[in-house]
């Protein structure tokens, strides 16, 4: 038969916490089953552990004089704490040596040592140095091997070095043990804590590390000592590292560009080159291509890169050949686009799992200078732009591009004027760009003879977005970025972050010199 147990009495129900009446099965207030309480746990509960005053009252405690016993001992006697009548004086400190008896090896602890050390045999080997929190008396605590054959060690001598648990043996050798002597230069008085009796491990580790150079691969930035893995991120401490793109900077003679991820994007979608060149008469010929990828197609960062590429190559070979900078501006156009549309291309195997994979093609938008002779040529597709500040900023400044985009078309059609289209919110849809699902490619083209020396400024909208207008973007050009383009480009991705820094910002500046011609307007289109 089955052997019911006692329920335990509750002083009040698990669920509602109302004191239930006795022998009630449920609770009255909520109804809760009480006979689902389970039992009292049959081991004892954790009990708070003192030390009796006497020998009399530690025996008189059930199973204390058995716990504690250790062969050989006598009952421990705390010492009397002195009686003092004001909260001013601080209380007695003990110290373990102020206890009679014997330690949980069997060893006698030792006599209070005296107050001033004298030079003596040092520590065992391995032994850890430390300072007594009370006294600052230094002590040394060695680890505990088998005990010596004949029983436990003697107490330390008087005036020797051993302290508690450690052994004086004579005639052993001495070893070097550190002291932390505040009197000592470095001690503690010197920097408020204990030097480690050895370095620490982990410090040790890193510091070996960081000496040994990391073969095949780039060290993290973070811990400077881990390899990165191909997906980017740190073997050692698994930090993530940038991307190479993330910040990019590129200084070519007197062209300069600079590239950053901005403070929102988790990548950098913008591409950009600078490069130059000689024209067949011997004349140098400089070039800038600056691409901002559409971040709603796929793969907008290898969009952007592959056309800025072969724009720029197609126009280092037209120009090297003899064609004229517009029509190789063109043509370089046309290739960048040929270039965003191979991405596009997948294999028929691939093609079969995303039927609609085409409909969202890699793109970009581009934006390009270039600098031959007397001539200024510009050329872009999307919303990128490219601006004239004049060195003598007492003079007009100009945008030199007009945008594909749909607050570009409102203002065009006289339906809206600037400041109403650019503050839609389909203001940024743009109508133009390179990939393989545009509608057409119509590269816009322009050619300037400037009359006076002046500046470049061809960027993205990330930069734009925060100096619209020609005269917004000259007051956030730097006065020495004529004569220091890096640096200018550098403080114009800085002006785009402290405004907040919401997209990609990649900017490249031209200085344009030439002498000056007279009055008159500050480009003049040919």
């Amino acid at each position: 038969m089955s052997q019911s147990h006692q329920q335990p009495a509750l002083s009040k129900c698990p669920g509602c916490e109302e004191p239930p009446a006795a022998g009630d099965l449920f609770c009255g207030a909520c109804g809760y089953d009480l006979s689902a309480v389970p039992d009292r746990p049959h081991d004892r509960p954790t009990m708070a552990i003192t030390v009796p005053p006497d020998t009399a009252e530690a025996s008189a405690v059930p199973g204390a004089s058995e716990a504690s016993a250790v062969p050989g001992a006598e009952a421990v006697r705390w010492p009397a704490a002195a009686e003092t009548d004001s909260s001013d004086v601080p209380a007695p400190v003990h110290r373990p040596s102020d206890l009679p008896g014997t330690d949980s090896g069997g060893r006698p602890l030792a006599a209070e040592r005296e107050q001033t050390r004298e030079p003596g045999p040092a520590a065992e080997p391995g032994a850890a140095v430390g300072q007594d929190a009370a006294s600052g008396k230094e002590f040394a605590a060695a680890g505990r091997g088998p005990e010596p054959v004949g029983g436990p060690e003697p107490a330390a001598a008087p005036g020797t070095s051993a302290a508690p648990g450690t052994s004086a043996v004579p005639g052993a050798a001495a070893a070097p043990v550190r002291r932390d002597d505040p009197a000592e230069p470095g001690g503690a008085e010197h920097s408020g804590d204990f030097a480690p009796a050895a370095p620490d491990p982990r410090t040790a580790e890193h510091a070996a590390a960081a000496a040994a150079p990391v073969a095949g691969g780039k060290v993290c930035v973070a811990c400077r000592s881990g390899r990165v893995d191909p997906d980017g991120y740190c073997e050692n401490c698994g930090h993530a590292q940038p991307r190479e793109r993330d910040h990019m900077e590129q200084e070519l003679g007197s062209v300069a560009a600079v590239s950053d991820r901005g403070l929102r994007h988790h990548r950098n979608e913008d591409s950009f080159a600078v490069s130059s060149t000689a024209l067949p008469d011997g004349s140098p010929a400089v070039v800038a291509i600056v691409c901002d990828g559409v971040s709603s197609a796929s793969r907008p960062d290898e969009a952007s890169a592959a056309a800025a590429n072969a724009a720029n190559e197609s126009l280092l070979e037209s120009l090297a050949r003899g064609t004229h900078p517009q029509q190789a501006m063109h043509e370089a156009i046309v290739a960048a686009s040929d270039a965003v549309n191979a991405l596009a291309q997948e294999p028929a195997g691939a093609m079969e799992h995303d039927a609609h994979r085409h409909q969202n093609a890699p793109a970009c938008t581009l934006v390009g200078a270039v600098m031959a002779g007397e001539l200024l040529i510009v050329g872009w597709v999307g919303d990128s732009r490219a601006y004239w500040v004049p060195e003598d900023r007492t003079q007009p400044t100009a945008r030199l591009t007009e945008d594909d985009s749909w607050a570009a078309q409102m203002v065009a059609a006289g339906l809206m004027n600037e400041a109403e289209a650019y503050a839609d919110e389909r203001a940024h849809a743009i109508t133009g760009w390179l990939g393989a699902d545009a509608y057409e490619l119509e590269p816009h083209t322009a050619a300037f003879k400037p009359d006076r020396s002046g500046l470049v400024v061809v960027c993205t909208d990330g930069l734009w977005n925060y100096a619209e207008s020609a005269e917004e973007m000259a007051a956030a050009v730097p006065a020495d970025a004529q004569e220091r383009p890096l640096r200018g480009a550098q403080v114009l991705v800085g002006h785009a972050l402290d405004g907040g820094g919401h997209d990609n910002v990649t900017v490249a500046l031209l200085p344009f010199a030439v002498r000056p011609q007279g009055a008159g307007s500050a480009c003049e289109t040919v």
